[in-house]
């Protein structure tokens, strides 16, 4: 595996985590609202719930590839789509709204990961398009799906330590940041389909 494709993939990670998505939202809502202390049982929930869903996603595409090796292929344009529609979407989209007050707990943040699509689509879409062209094991696609759910968990992190320095920061300048965030995940398209 190329340091070409291995610098897309950790491009596509780190976009894709940093972005507003559930678990950043709720936890920057959270400490927000609660602080940090009273917020950390949902924090370890977001946490333990991402990594136990990355290993889904690597048990998935590891049984897609034993049984439907071609299927990998389509899966790849399919993640391209994702790709690109996150691209739109990040371009596009505005500032999140202020969430309600929600409870610290560590069942709702661990439960918030199982219904987390994003996630889903990201661990599966960075795996076949950057990982199975080199690699089926699933010990292989396991370690990249931890690489995963450790950048989105230091993602997260980011978001709680510094929450309202980058949701006022983020309000001020979030159209070009979402443009330049869109435009590296254009760069990770012609990277998957190249």
């Amino acid at each position: 595996m190329s340091a070409f494709v291995v610098g897309n993939f950790l491009i596509y990670s780190i976009i894709n985590a940093i972005t507003p998505g559930p678990g950043n939202i709720l936890a920057l809502n959270t400490v927000s609202n609660y602080g940090l202390k009273r917020g950390k049982p949902l924090f370890a929930g977001i946490f333990v719930g991402y990594y136990v869903v990355q290993a889904i996603c690597a048990i998935f595409v590891y049984g897609v590839s034993s049984i439907l090796p071609n299927a990998l292929g389509i899966m790849k344009y399919i993640g391209a789509a994702y790709i690109l529609w996150l691209a739109i979407h990040i371009a596009s989209s505005k500032p999140p709204e202020e969430n309600e007050n929600k409870s610290a707990s560590f069942i709702k943040g661990f439960l918030l990961q199982f219904v987390n699509v994003k996630i889903y689509l990201f661990g599966i879409t960075a795996l076949t398009g950057y990982i199975t062209d080199y690699s089926t094991s699933f010990w292989v696609l396991l370690l990249f799906e931890m690489i995963i759910a450790t950048i989105g968990t230091l993602a997260t992190s980011i978001w709680i330590a510094v929450g309202s320095l980058i949701q006022t920061f983020y309000k001020k300048h979030y159209r070009v940041i979402n443009i330049v965030l869109a435009l590296f995940l254009l760069e990770c398209i012609y990277s998957i389909l190249k």
